[in-house]
Protein backbone atom coordinates (compact mmCIF):
# COMPACT_ATOMS: atom_id res chain seq x y z
CA UNK A 1 0.00 0.00 0.00
CA UNK A 2 1.44 3.36 -0.97
CA UNK A 3 1.70 6.28 1.41
CA UNK A 4 -1.58 8.12 1.79
CA UNK A 5 -3.87 5.40 0.44
CA UNK A 6 -5.08 4.52 3.95
CA UNK A 7 -5.67 8.15 4.97
CA UNK A 8 -9.37 8.79 5.54
CA UNK A 9 -9.33 12.55 6.15
CA UNK A 10 -6.76 15.18 5.15
CA UNK A 11 -6.30 18.38 7.25
CA UNK A 12 -8.83 20.45 5.29
CA UNK A 13 -11.52 17.75 5.25
CA UNK A 14 -14.24 17.60 7.90
CA UNK A 15 -15.02 14.18 9.36
CA UNK A 16 -18.37 13.52 11.09
CA UNK A 17 -18.57 14.92 14.61
CA UNK A 18 -18.67 11.47 16.21
CA UNK A 19 -15.52 10.50 14.33
CA UNK A 20 -13.75 13.67 15.51
CA UNK A 21 -14.82 12.99 19.09
CA UNK A 22 -13.76 9.34 18.94
CA UNK A 23 -10.32 10.12 17.50
CA UNK A 24 -10.00 13.08 19.87
CA UNK A 25 -10.52 10.84 22.90
CA UNK A 26 -7.64 8.65 21.74
CA UNK A 27 -5.36 11.66 21.29
CA UNK A 28 -6.32 13.05 24.67
CA UNK A 29 -5.38 9.71 26.20
CA UNK A 30 -1.84 10.08 24.87
CA UNK A 31 -1.53 13.64 26.16
CA UNK A 32 -2.92 12.70 29.58
CA UNK A 33 -0.39 9.91 29.93
CA UNK A 34 2.47 12.33 29.23
CA UNK A 35 1.11 14.95 31.61
CA UNK A 36 0.39 12.47 34.36
CA UNK A 37 3.75 10.72 34.18
CA UNK A 38 6.18 13.58 33.48
CA UNK A 39 4.63 16.11 35.86
CA UNK A 40 4.59 13.56 38.68
CA UNK A 41 8.15 12.44 37.95
CA UNK A 42 9.37 16.05 37.93
CA UNK A 43 7.57 16.91 41.17
CA UNK A 44 8.79 13.84 43.04
CA UNK A 45 12.39 14.08 41.80
CA UNK A 46 12.61 17.74 42.84
CA UNK A 47 10.94 17.27 46.23
CA UNK A 48 7.82 19.32 45.43
CA UNK A 49 4.62 18.62 47.35
CA UNK A 50 1.08 17.69 46.39
CA UNK A 51 0.01 21.33 45.99
CA UNK A 52 2.59 21.99 43.26
CA UNK A 53 1.74 18.69 41.57
CA UNK A 54 -1.94 19.62 41.49
CA UNK A 55 -1.20 23.09 40.11
CA UNK A 56 1.30 21.82 37.51
CA UNK A 57 -1.16 19.20 36.24
CA UNK A 58 -3.98 21.75 36.03
CA UNK A 59 -1.88 24.34 34.16
CA UNK A 60 -0.36 21.71 31.84
CA UNK A 61 -3.82 20.52 30.80
CA UNK A 62 -4.95 24.04 29.95
CA UNK A 63 -1.74 24.97 28.12
CA UNK A 64 -1.53 21.71 26.20
CA UNK A 65 -5.21 21.93 25.26
CA UNK A 66 -4.99 25.51 24.07
CA UNK A 67 -1.82 24.98 22.04
CA UNK A 68 -3.08 21.69 20.54
CA UNK A 69 -6.05 23.64 19.19
CA UNK A 70 -3.77 26.51 18.12
CA UNK A 71 -1.56 24.14 16.13
CA UNK A 72 -4.56 23.23 13.98
CA UNK A 73 -4.96 26.90 13.02
CA UNK A 74 -2.68 29.11 10.99
CA UNK A 75 -2.79 32.59 12.51
CA UNK A 76 -0.11 34.80 10.94
CA UNK A 77 3.11 32.89 11.68
CA UNK A 78 1.74 30.79 14.53
CA UNK A 79 0.27 27.32 14.05
CA UNK A 80 0.64 24.97 11.10
CA UNK A 81 -2.86 23.85 10.12
CA UNK A 82 -2.16 20.21 11.03
CA UNK A 83 -2.73 18.06 14.09
CA UNK A 84 -0.06 18.92 16.63
CA UNK A 85 -0.71 17.15 19.92
CA UNK A 86 1.15 19.08 22.61
CA UNK A 87 2.36 17.58 25.89
CA UNK A 88 5.21 18.00 28.40
CA UNK A 89 8.55 17.20 26.74
CA UNK A 90 10.62 14.42 28.30
CA UNK A 91 13.82 16.24 27.28
CA UNK A 92 12.97 19.07 29.72
CA UNK A 93 12.60 16.85 32.79
CA UNK A 94 16.27 17.31 33.77
CA UNK A 95 15.96 21.09 33.33
CA UNK A 96 12.76 21.31 35.37
CA UNK A 97 14.16 19.17 38.19
CA UNK A 98 17.39 21.18 38.33
CA UNK A 99 15.53 24.51 38.37
CA UNK A 100 13.06 23.40 41.04
CA UNK A 101 15.89 22.15 43.24
CA UNK A 102 17.85 25.38 42.72
CA UNK A 103 15.06 27.82 43.50
CA UNK A 104 11.62 26.23 43.41
CA UNK A 105 8.81 27.14 40.99
CA UNK A 106 9.94 30.80 40.64
CA UNK A 107 13.33 29.64 39.38
CA UNK A 108 11.70 27.24 36.93
CA UNK A 109 9.49 30.07 35.72
CA UNK A 110 12.43 32.39 35.02
CA UNK A 111 14.56 29.78 33.27
CA UNK A 112 11.65 28.54 31.13
CA UNK A 113 10.71 32.04 29.95
CA UNK A 114 14.29 32.62 28.75
CA UNK A 115 14.23 29.22 27.02
CA UNK A 116 11.00 30.21 25.24
CA UNK A 117 12.53 33.47 23.98
CA UNK A 118 15.56 31.50 22.80
CA UNK A 119 13.33 29.13 20.83
CA UNK A 120 11.51 32.07 19.23
CA UNK A 121 14.93 33.26 18.04
CA UNK A 122 15.86 29.80 16.79
CA UNK A 123 12.68 29.63 14.72
CA UNK A 124 13.40 32.99 13.11
CA UNK A 125 16.93 31.78 12.30
CA UNK A 126 15.70 28.44 10.94
CA UNK A 127 16.68 29.20 7.32
CA UNK A 128 20.23 29.93 8.48
CA UNK A 129 20.31 26.70 10.53
CA UNK A 130 19.21 24.52 7.63
CA UNK A 131 22.73 23.11 7.20
CA UNK A 132 22.87 22.00 10.85
CA UNK A 133 19.29 20.95 11.63
CA UNK A 134 19.04 18.53 8.72
CA UNK A 135 16.83 15.46 8.15
CA UNK A 136 19.81 13.40 9.34
CA UNK A 137 19.90 15.26 12.66
CA UNK A 138 16.16 15.18 13.21
CA UNK A 139 15.98 11.49 12.27
CA UNK A 140 18.69 10.67 14.81
CA UNK A 141 16.76 12.59 17.49
CA UNK A 142 13.59 10.58 16.77
CA UNK A 143 15.44 7.25 16.81
CA UNK A 144 17.17 8.09 20.10
CA UNK A 145 13.87 9.21 21.59
CA UNK A 146 12.43 5.77 20.90
CA UNK A 147 15.56 4.05 22.21
CA UNK A 148 15.28 6.08 25.41
CA UNK A 149 11.55 5.73 26.04
CA UNK A 150 10.95 2.11 25.00
CA UNK A 151 13.04 0.63 27.88
CA UNK A 152 11.13 2.82 30.34
CA UNK A 153 7.86 1.56 28.86
CA UNK A 154 9.05 -2.05 29.03
CA UNK A 155 10.00 -1.56 32.70
CA UNK A 156 6.31 -0.96 33.39
CA UNK A 157 5.65 -4.61 32.53
CA UNK A 158 6.99 -5.48 35.98
CA UNK A 159 4.95 -2.81 37.75
CA UNK A 160 2.77 -4.77 40.14
CA UNK A 161 1.93 -3.90 43.77
CA UNK A 162 2.74 -6.30 46.64
CA UNK A 163 0.34 -9.18 47.01
CA UNK A 164 -0.47 -9.40 43.30
CA UNK A 165 0.63 -12.43 41.28
CA UNK A 166 4.03 -12.03 39.63
CA UNK A 167 2.56 -13.00 36.26
CA UNK A 168 -0.19 -10.35 36.40
CA UNK A 169 1.81 -7.45 34.96
CA UNK A 170 3.52 -9.42 32.16
CA UNK A 171 0.20 -11.00 31.15
CA UNK A 172 -1.57 -7.63 31.07
CA UNK A 173 1.25 -6.17 28.97
CA UNK A 174 1.28 -9.15 26.62
CA UNK A 175 -2.49 -8.95 26.16
CA UNK A 176 -2.19 -5.25 25.30
CA UNK A 177 0.68 -5.82 22.88
CA UNK A 178 -1.13 -8.62 21.07
CA UNK A 179 -4.44 -6.73 20.97
CA UNK A 180 -2.85 -3.51 19.62
CA UNK A 181 -1.03 -5.45 16.91
CA UNK A 182 -4.07 -7.50 15.85
CA UNK A 183 -6.47 -4.53 15.98
CA UNK A 184 -4.14 -2.30 13.97
CA UNK A 185 -3.40 -4.94 11.35
CA UNK A 186 -6.93 -6.22 10.84
CA UNK A 187 -9.21 -3.24 11.51
CA UNK A 188 -10.73 -1.71 8.37
CA UNK A 189 -12.60 1.49 7.67
CA UNK A 190 -14.19 3.15 10.67
CA UNK A 191 -12.94 0.43 13.01
CA UNK A 192 -9.39 1.65 12.41
CA UNK A 193 -10.29 4.78 14.33
CA UNK A 194 -10.65 2.72 17.49
CA UNK A 195 -7.78 0.29 16.94
CA UNK A 196 -5.57 1.72 19.75
CA UNK A 197 -8.41 1.72 22.30
CA UNK A 198 -9.43 -1.76 21.17
CA UNK A 199 -5.90 -2.80 22.05
CA UNK A 200 -5.89 -1.17 25.48
CA UNK A 201 -9.23 -2.55 26.66
CA UNK A 202 -8.22 -6.27 26.66
CA UNK A 203 -5.09 -5.34 28.60
CA UNK A 204 -7.18 -3.47 31.17
CA UNK A 205 -9.52 -6.45 31.44
CA UNK A 206 -6.64 -8.82 32.19
CA UNK A 207 -5.20 -6.33 34.69
CA UNK A 208 -8.56 -6.02 36.46
CA UNK A 209 -8.88 -9.80 36.68
CA UNK A 210 -5.61 -9.92 38.65
CA UNK A 211 -6.45 -6.91 40.82
CA UNK A 212 -4.12 -4.45 39.07
CA UNK A 213 -6.81 -1.92 38.19
CA UNK A 214 -7.39 0.38 41.20
CA UNK A 215 -10.46 2.57 40.73
CA UNK A 216 -10.48 4.05 44.25
CA UNK A 217 -8.95 7.28 43.00
CA UNK A 218 -11.67 7.64 40.38
CA UNK A 219 -14.34 7.17 43.04
CA UNK A 220 -12.74 9.59 45.51
CA UNK A 221 -11.96 12.47 43.11
CA UNK A 222 -14.48 15.29 42.68
CA UNK A 223 -16.40 15.93 39.48
CA UNK A 224 -15.26 19.55 39.39
CA UNK A 225 -12.11 20.87 40.97
CA UNK A 226 -9.69 23.78 40.98
CA UNK A 227 -6.01 23.87 41.93
CA UNK A 228 -5.05 25.07 45.39
CA UNK A 229 -1.87 26.70 44.14
CA UNK A 230 -1.44 29.66 41.79
CA UNK A 231 1.04 31.53 39.65
CA UNK A 232 4.37 31.38 41.53
CA UNK A 233 5.94 34.52 40.05
CA UNK A 234 9.54 34.81 38.88
CA UNK A 235 12.94 34.62 40.51
CA UNK A 236 14.51 37.90 39.38
CA UNK A 237 17.59 37.67 41.58
CA UNK A 238 19.52 35.98 38.73
CA UNK A 239 21.83 34.32 41.20
CA UNK A 240 24.24 31.43 40.84
CA UNK A 241 21.40 28.90 40.67
CA UNK A 242 19.88 30.65 37.66
CA UNK A 243 23.15 30.82 35.73
CA UNK A 244 23.90 27.22 36.63
CA UNK A 245 20.64 25.94 35.11
CA UNK A 246 20.33 28.34 32.16
CA UNK A 247 23.05 26.78 29.91
CA UNK A 248 21.43 23.37 30.29
CA UNK A 249 18.02 24.85 29.46
CA UNK A 250 19.31 26.52 26.29
CA UNK A 251 21.05 23.37 25.04
CA UNK A 252 17.97 21.25 25.69
CA UNK A 253 15.82 23.87 23.95
CA UNK A 254 18.04 23.63 20.88
CA UNK A 255 17.80 19.84 20.87
CA UNK A 256 14.04 19.89 21.51
CA UNK A 257 13.60 22.35 18.63
CA UNK A 258 15.50 20.00 16.32
CA UNK A 259 13.39 17.06 17.48
CA UNK A 260 10.10 18.94 17.05
CA UNK A 261 11.34 20.13 13.65
CA UNK A 262 11.56 16.50 12.56
CA UNK A 263 8.26 15.58 14.25
CA UNK A 264 6.33 18.28 12.39
CA UNK A 265 7.89 17.36 9.03
CA UNK A 266 6.77 13.75 9.52
CA UNK A 267 3.27 14.93 10.55
CA UNK A 268 3.00 16.88 7.29
CA UNK A 269 4.19 13.88 5.28
CA UNK A 270 1.68 11.40 6.74
CA UNK A 271 -1.20 13.90 6.59
CA UNK A 272 -1.50 13.81 2.80
CA UNK A 273 -2.70 11.11 0.41
CA UNK A 274 -0.52 12.52 -2.34
CA UNK A 275 3.12 13.20 -1.34
CA UNK A 276 3.93 16.92 -1.14
CA UNK A 277 7.10 18.87 -0.51
CA UNK A 278 7.33 20.21 3.04
CA UNK A 279 6.32 23.85 3.40
CA UNK A 280 8.83 25.03 5.99
CA UNK A 281 6.73 28.11 6.72
CA UNK A 282 4.20 25.77 8.30
CA UNK A 283 7.03 24.10 10.23
CA UNK A 284 8.04 27.52 11.53
CA UNK A 285 4.42 28.15 12.48
CA UNK A 286 4.31 24.93 14.49
CA UNK A 287 7.55 25.80 16.28
CA UNK A 288 6.30 29.33 17.01
CA UNK A 289 3.16 27.85 18.57
CA UNK A 290 5.33 25.59 20.70
CA UNK A 291 7.51 28.57 21.70
CA UNK A 292 4.36 30.30 22.90
CA UNK A 293 3.45 27.14 24.80
CA UNK A 294 6.85 27.09 26.52
CA UNK A 295 6.41 30.76 27.41
CA UNK A 296 3.07 29.99 29.06
CA UNK A 297 4.66 27.04 30.88
CA UNK A 298 7.22 29.49 32.22
CA UNK A 299 4.52 31.78 33.53
CA UNK A 300 2.80 28.79 35.17
CA UNK A 301 6.12 27.21 36.34
CA UNK A 302 5.38 23.79 34.89
CA UNK A 303 7.48 21.50 32.69
CA UNK A 304 7.92 22.89 29.12
CA UNK A 305 6.09 21.25 26.25
CA UNK A 306 6.67 19.95 22.76
CA UNK A 307 4.84 18.20 19.93
CA UNK A 308 4.26 14.55 20.86
CA UNK A 309 6.60 12.44 18.75
CA UNK A 310 4.03 9.71 18.13
CA UNK A 311 1.61 12.18 16.54
CA UNK A 312 2.54 10.81 13.06
CA UNK A 313 1.93 7.27 14.34
CA UNK A 314 -1.42 8.37 15.75
CA UNK A 315 -2.42 9.81 12.35
CA UNK A 316 -1.22 6.71 10.51
CA UNK A 317 -3.11 4.30 12.76
CA UNK A 318 -6.38 6.25 12.87
CA UNK A 319 -6.20 7.49 9.27
CA UNK A 320 -7.44 10.92 10.40
CA UNK A 321 -5.36 14.07 9.86
CA UNK A 322 -8.27 16.54 9.94
CA UNK A 323 -7.52 19.70 11.89
CA UNK A 324 -11.02 19.48 13.39
CA UNK A 325 -9.65 16.70 15.59
CA UNK A 326 -7.09 19.16 16.98
CA UNK A 327 -9.88 21.53 18.00
CA UNK A 328 -11.78 18.70 19.67
CA UNK A 329 -8.71 17.52 21.58
CA UNK A 330 -7.93 21.04 22.72
CA UNK A 331 -11.44 21.56 24.05
CA UNK A 332 -11.41 18.18 25.84
CA UNK A 333 -8.08 18.86 27.56
CA UNK A 334 -9.20 22.26 28.83
CA UNK A 335 -12.45 20.76 30.09
CA UNK A 336 -10.59 17.91 31.81
CA UNK A 337 -8.44 20.43 33.67
CA UNK A 338 -11.55 21.29 35.71
CA UNK A 339 -12.76 17.68 36.07
CA UNK A 340 -10.38 15.53 38.17
CA UNK A 341 -12.72 12.52 38.10
CA UNK A 342 -12.71 12.19 34.32
CA UNK A 343 -8.96 12.73 34.23
CA UNK A 344 -8.46 9.99 36.82
CA UNK A 345 -10.33 7.47 34.63
CA UNK A 346 -7.53 7.60 32.08
CA UNK A 347 -4.63 8.24 34.47
CA UNK A 348 -5.43 5.08 36.45
CA UNK A 349 -4.82 2.79 33.46
CA UNK A 350 -2.42 0.16 34.85
CA UNK A 351 1.28 0.71 34.18
CA UNK A 352 1.84 -2.61 32.34
CA UNK A 353 -1.00 -1.83 29.94
CA UNK A 354 0.20 1.68 29.14
CA UNK A 355 3.81 0.51 29.02
CA UNK A 356 3.06 -2.08 26.33
CA UNK A 357 1.01 0.46 24.37
CA UNK A 358 3.76 3.11 24.55
CA UNK A 359 6.41 0.56 23.53
CA UNK A 360 4.55 -0.09 20.27
CA UNK A 361 3.91 3.59 19.58
CA UNK A 362 7.49 4.66 20.28
CA UNK A 363 8.91 1.83 18.17
CA UNK A 364 6.89 3.23 15.28
CA UNK A 365 8.49 6.61 16.02
CA UNK A 366 11.88 4.94 15.51
CA UNK A 367 10.71 3.74 12.09
CA UNK A 368 9.66 7.30 11.19
CA UNK A 369 13.10 8.48 12.31
CA UNK A 370 14.75 6.00 9.94
CA UNK A 371 12.56 7.23 7.10
CA UNK A 372 13.53 10.81 7.88
CA UNK A 373 17.24 9.94 7.80
CA UNK A 374 17.04 8.28 4.37
CA UNK A 375 14.54 10.62 2.72
CA UNK A 376 17.29 12.68 1.02
CA UNK A 377 19.60 9.74 0.40
CA UNK A 378 22.51 8.34 2.37
CA UNK A 379 26.16 8.85 1.47
CA UNK A 380 29.20 7.70 3.42
CA UNK A 381 29.39 10.90 5.44
CA UNK A 382 25.75 10.71 6.53
CA UNK A 383 26.18 7.07 7.48
CA UNK A 384 29.12 8.00 9.74
CA UNK A 385 27.18 10.90 11.30
CA UNK A 386 24.21 8.64 12.09
CA UNK A 387 26.40 5.82 13.38
CA UNK A 388 28.56 7.99 15.67
CA UNK A 389 25.62 10.05 16.97
CA UNK A 390 23.61 6.92 17.69
CA UNK A 391 26.61 5.35 19.46
CA UNK A 392 27.08 8.46 21.60
CA UNK A 393 23.41 8.67 22.51
CA UNK A 394 23.06 4.97 23.28
CA UNK A 395 26.31 4.91 25.31
CA UNK A 396 25.23 7.88 27.41
CA UNK A 397 21.81 6.35 27.96
CA UNK A 398 23.03 2.95 29.14
CA UNK A 399 26.15 4.09 31.02
CA UNK A 400 26.70 6.59 33.82
CA UNK A 401 30.44 6.88 33.14
CA UNK A 402 30.18 10.27 31.41
CA UNK A 403 27.79 11.72 33.97
CA UNK A 404 30.11 10.66 36.79
CA UNK A 405 32.81 12.96 35.42
CA UNK A 406 30.73 15.97 36.45
CA UNK A 407 28.38 16.82 39.27
CA UNK A 408 25.03 18.46 39.77
CA UNK A 409 23.18 19.97 36.83
CA UNK A 410 25.54 18.89 34.08
CA UNK A 411 25.54 15.35 35.41
CA UNK A 412 21.81 15.19 34.71
CA UNK A 413 22.36 16.73 31.29
CA UNK A 414 25.15 14.36 30.28
CA UNK A 415 23.00 11.42 31.30
CA UNK A 416 20.41 12.25 28.64
CA UNK A 417 21.01 10.10 25.55
CA UNK A 418 18.65 12.12 23.33
CA UNK A 419 20.47 15.36 24.09
CA UNK A 420 23.98 13.94 23.79
CA UNK A 421 23.27 12.01 20.58
CA UNK A 422 21.46 14.89 18.87
CA UNK A 423 24.20 17.33 19.79
CA UNK A 424 26.77 14.89 18.42
CA UNK A 425 24.81 14.71 15.15
CA UNK A 426 24.67 18.52 14.97
CA UNK A 427 28.40 18.92 15.62
CA UNK A 428 29.35 16.25 13.09
CA UNK A 429 27.02 17.77 10.49
CA UNK A 430 28.59 21.17 11.11
CA UNK A 431 32.08 19.64 10.82
CA UNK A 432 31.24 17.96 7.50
CA UNK A 433 29.82 21.21 6.20
CA UNK A 434 32.86 23.19 7.41
CA UNK A 435 35.46 20.83 5.94
CA UNK A 436 33.70 20.33 2.60
CA UNK A 437 34.71 21.91 -0.66
CA UNK A 438 34.87 25.70 -0.63
CA UNK A 439 31.59 27.37 -1.49
CA UNK A 440 31.39 30.22 -3.95
CA UNK A 441 28.63 32.80 -3.92
CA UNK A 442 27.03 35.08 -6.45
CA UNK A 443 24.51 37.80 -5.61
CA UNK A 444 22.39 39.07 -8.50
CA UNK A 445 18.95 40.51 -9.14
CA UNK A 446 16.07 38.09 -9.51
CA UNK A 447 15.63 38.96 -13.16
CA UNK A 448 16.42 37.58 -16.62
CA UNK A 449 19.09 40.26 -16.99
CA UNK A 450 21.20 38.33 -14.49
CA UNK A 451 21.47 35.29 -16.78
CA UNK A 452 24.84 36.22 -18.41
CA UNK A 453 26.39 36.79 -14.98
CA UNK A 454 25.00 33.47 -13.69
CA UNK A 455 26.29 31.66 -16.77
CA UNK A 456 29.81 33.12 -16.32
CA UNK A 457 29.76 32.22 -12.63
CA UNK A 458 28.80 28.58 -13.28
CA UNK A 459 31.32 28.19 -16.10
CA UNK A 460 34.06 29.48 -13.82
CA UNK A 461 33.11 26.93 -11.13
CA UNK A 462 33.07 24.12 -13.71
CA UNK A 463 36.46 25.19 -15.05
CA UNK A 464 38.06 25.17 -11.60
CA UNK A 465 36.55 21.73 -10.98
CA UNK A 466 37.95 20.53 -14.35
CA UNK A 467 34.57 19.40 -15.62
CA UNK A 468 34.38 18.45 -19.29
CA UNK A 469 32.47 20.48 -21.87
CA UNK A 470 29.30 18.36 -21.76
CA UNK A 471 29.06 18.56 -17.95
CA UNK A 472 29.70 22.31 -18.04
CA UNK A 473 26.89 22.85 -20.53
CA UNK A 474 24.53 20.73 -18.41
CA UNK A 475 25.41 22.77 -15.31
CA UNK A 476 24.80 26.08 -17.09
CA UNK A 477 21.55 24.79 -18.58
CA UNK A 478 20.35 23.72 -15.11
CA UNK A 479 21.19 27.18 -13.75
CA UNK A 480 19.34 28.87 -16.59
CA UNK A 481 16.25 26.71 -16.22
CA UNK A 482 16.21 27.13 -12.44
CA UNK A 483 16.20 30.91 -12.86
CA UNK A 484 13.49 30.63 -15.50
CA UNK A 485 11.41 28.35 -13.26
CA UNK A 486 11.70 30.73 -10.31
CA UNK A 487 10.59 33.64 -12.42
CA UNK A 488 7.62 31.65 -13.74
CA UNK A 489 6.64 30.67 -10.20
CA UNK A 490 6.60 34.39 -9.36
CA UNK A 491 3.63 34.51 -11.78
CA UNK A 492 4.45 38.01 -13.04
CA UNK A 493 4.12 39.46 -9.54
CA UNK A 494 5.32 43.10 -9.79
CA UNK A 495 6.60 42.97 -6.20
CA UNK A 496 9.26 40.44 -7.26
CA UNK A 497 11.07 43.09 -9.27
CA UNK A 498 14.23 44.28 -7.56
CA UNK A 499 14.53 41.37 -5.16
CA UNK A 500 17.89 39.68 -4.82
CA UNK A 501 18.93 36.18 -5.71
CA UNK A 502 21.89 34.48 -4.05
CA UNK A 503 23.48 31.47 -5.74
CA UNK A 504 25.76 29.24 -3.67
CA UNK A 505 27.82 26.59 -5.48
CA UNK A 506 29.72 23.77 -3.77
CA UNK A 507 31.60 21.15 -5.83
CA UNK A 508 31.41 17.55 -4.66
CA UNK A 509 32.53 14.13 -5.82
CA UNK A 510 31.07 14.00 -9.31
CA UNK A 511 28.27 16.39 -8.42
CA UNK A 512 27.71 20.13 -8.08
CA UNK A 513 25.43 21.40 -5.31
CA UNK A 514 23.68 24.66 -6.21
CA UNK A 515 21.50 26.71 -3.86
CA UNK A 516 19.24 29.44 -5.19
CA UNK A 517 17.94 31.67 -2.37
CA UNK A 518 15.01 33.86 -3.40
CA UNK A 519 11.32 34.59 -2.74
CA UNK A 520 8.26 33.81 -4.84
CA UNK A 521 4.56 33.04 -4.52
CA UNK A 522 2.76 30.25 -2.65
CA UNK A 523 3.52 27.45 -5.11
CA UNK A 524 6.30 25.01 -4.34
CA UNK A 525 8.73 24.20 -7.15
CA UNK A 526 9.25 20.63 -5.92
CA UNK A 527 5.48 20.02 -5.95
CA UNK A 528 5.34 21.41 -9.48
CA UNK A 529 8.00 18.95 -10.66
CA UNK A 530 6.15 16.07 -8.98
CA UNK A 531 2.95 17.14 -10.72
CA UNK A 532 4.69 17.02 -14.09
CA UNK A 533 5.62 13.38 -13.45
CA UNK A 534 1.91 12.53 -13.38
CA UNK A 535 1.02 14.31 -16.62
CA UNK A 536 0.90 12.62 -19.99
CA UNK A 537 -0.57 15.36 -22.18
CA UNK A 538 1.46 17.80 -24.23
CA UNK A 539 3.13 20.35 -21.92
CA UNK A 540 2.17 23.99 -22.08
CA UNK A 541 4.70 26.74 -22.67
CA UNK A 542 4.52 27.53 -18.95
CA UNK A 543 5.79 24.03 -18.10
CA UNK A 544 8.75 23.88 -20.50
CA UNK A 545 11.31 25.23 -18.00
CA UNK A 546 10.13 22.86 -15.28
CA UNK A 547 10.56 19.90 -17.61
CA UNK A 548 13.98 21.06 -18.76
CA UNK A 549 15.11 21.57 -15.17
CA UNK A 550 14.00 18.05 -14.31
CA UNK A 551 15.98 16.82 -17.32
CA UNK A 552 19.24 18.60 -16.48
CA UNK A 553 19.24 18.21 -12.69
CA UNK A 554 19.83 14.98 -10.78
CA UNK A 555 17.72 16.26 -7.85
CA UNK A 556 15.73 19.35 -6.93
CA UNK A 557 14.70 20.29 -3.38
CA UNK A 558 12.64 23.37 -2.53
CA UNK A 559 12.35 24.69 1.04
CA UNK A 560 9.96 27.58 1.69
CA UNK A 561 10.49 29.69 4.80
CA UNK A 562 8.98 32.99 5.92
CA UNK A 563 10.95 35.62 4.01
CA UNK A 564 13.26 33.13 2.29
CA UNK A 565 13.02 30.33 -0.26
CA UNK A 566 15.87 27.90 -0.90
CA UNK A 567 16.02 25.77 -4.06
CA UNK A 568 18.74 23.10 -4.02
CA UNK A 569 19.77 21.69 -7.39
CA UNK A 570 22.18 18.78 -7.87
CA UNK A 571 23.91 18.45 -11.23
CA UNK A 572 26.09 15.44 -12.00
CA UNK A 573 29.26 15.90 -14.02
CA UNK A 574 32.62 14.40 -14.90
CA UNK A 575 36.07 15.48 -16.01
Amino acid sequence: MRQGESLLYEPEERPPLLVSIGVGIQGVTLVLVSIGSLVVITALASGQGHEYRHWATFSSLIICGGVTALQSCRIWRVGNGHIGMTAPAAAFVAVAVAALKAGGPPMLASVTVVAALFQFALVSWLPLLRRIITPTVTGVALILLAVTVVPLAVDQLNDAPPGVSAVAAPLAGAATLAAVAVATLLAKGTWRLWAPVMGILPGCAVAAAFGLYNIDRVIDDAWVGFPRGGLPGFDLSLGAGFWGVLPLALVVTLVNTAKNFGDVIVVHRVSRRRPQATDFRLVQGALNANSLSILLCGVAATIPTGVISNTPTFITITGVAARAVGYVMGAMLVALAFSPKFTAVLLTIPGPVMGAYQAVMMSMVAVEGMRTVVQEGLNQQKVIVVAVAFAVGLSVEVSDALAELTQGTWAAFLGNGITAGTLAAMLLTWFVDLTGARRRRLRVALDTSALPEIDAFLRGIASRTSWNAASTERLCAAGEETLSSLLQLADDDPSVSGRGLVIIAQPGDGVMELEFVATFDEENLEDRLTYLNEQTETPSEYEISFRLLRHYAAAVRHQKYHGMDVVRVQVEGSR
